[in-house]
């Protein structure tokens, strides 16, 4: 049975796709005290419960006040239940989609000053570009899902990259997410964390986070990052989504490589630049 003296402080890693928060992960993993998961589903299933407890005839004859407050027991009681078998005292649960329910984030952590986002962030062009070389990777022996649903689209890297710029596809839905949650008033509990600072300069980088997560930092290991979270990527269909390289290092950007003209002059290509990194509008 959980009690309060063994809550955990759970936190939350957010971002754009492909913009490091495995490494990120498997960075912070190196702290004593901290538990990371890979991508984690607990968030969708707190959405779930909420959202059909008030559907239960049961729940929806009782006292309003009082359901309101079993339905806030029993989400924060599965949260807690998720992280009950690490004995780390602080878990942070990724997921890129938390930045959508900040505020249930906020009730299960017992109130908006407790609420801490990590959230990585990358120039969308090298996200794109960073899907694209996936694409071509797992292609040889496999298909998307996208692919499966939207073929005609997928025969053109430009069409590739318009899937997933979709609002309803990885990098449009993260990049809406991101944007929504600082126009709902939430930038003060999220902390971005630029790709190319987290590659370039890590040891800054995570002095900066642990401020943030109001934590004592901790010294890292940045050229041996042994992976402890793992994703099984063959569930999302794509090959190594999650496989991180061990020594932090830059990478240089990819895209005026991976992409062409027929890509550079399309109007889709436009509001991508535009928005490349948007936030820093937000710094």
């Amino acid at each position: 049975m959980i009690t309060s003296s063994s809550e955990k402080r759970v936190l939350f890693l957010a971002g754009l796709p492909r913009s490091g928060s495995t490494l990120l992960a498997n960075i912070l993993a190196q702290h004593p005290d901290i538990h990371v998961t890979p991508t984690s589903g607990i968030v969708d299933m707190l959405v779930q419960v909420r959202n059909f407890w008030d559907r239960n005839d049961a729940f929806r004859a009782m006292q309003r006040d009082l359901s309101d407050q079993i339905k806030t027991d029993v989400l924060r009681a599965m949260l807690q239940a998720y992280f009950a078998h690490t004995p780390e005292p602080i878990c942070i649960d990724k997921n890129r989609y938390w930045a959508e329910f900040l505020e249930m984030a906020a009730v299960l952590a017992g109130g908006r000053e407790n609420v801490k986002v990590l959230v990585t962030v990358r120039d969308l062009r090298d996200v794109l570009a960073s899907f694209e070389r996936l694409y071509r990777k797992t292609a040889a022996l496999g298909q998307l899902p996208q692919e499966a649903e939207m073929a005609l689209k997928f025969k053109t890297a430009l069409g590739r990259v318009e899937v997933f710029a979709d609002d309803g596809q990885p990098v449009g839905r993260a990049y809406n997410a991101i944007r929504d949650a600082v126009t709902r008033g939430w930038k003060d509990c999220i902390h971005f964390v630029d790709y190319d600072d987290l590659t370039r300069h890590p040891h800054n980088t995570m002095i900066g986070i642990y401020k943030f997560l109001g934590e004592e930092s901790h010294s890292h290991d940045f050229e041996n990052v042994e992976q402890v979270t793992v994703d099984d990527d063959s569930v999302y269909g794509f090959k190594d989504l999650h496989v991180i390289r061990g020594k932090v290092e830059p990478q240089e950007p990819q895209w005026p490589i991976v992409f062409d003209d027929a890509v550079f002059q399309s109007q889709a290509w436009t509001g991508i630049q535009d928005a490349a990194e948007f936030w820093k509008l937000y710094l």
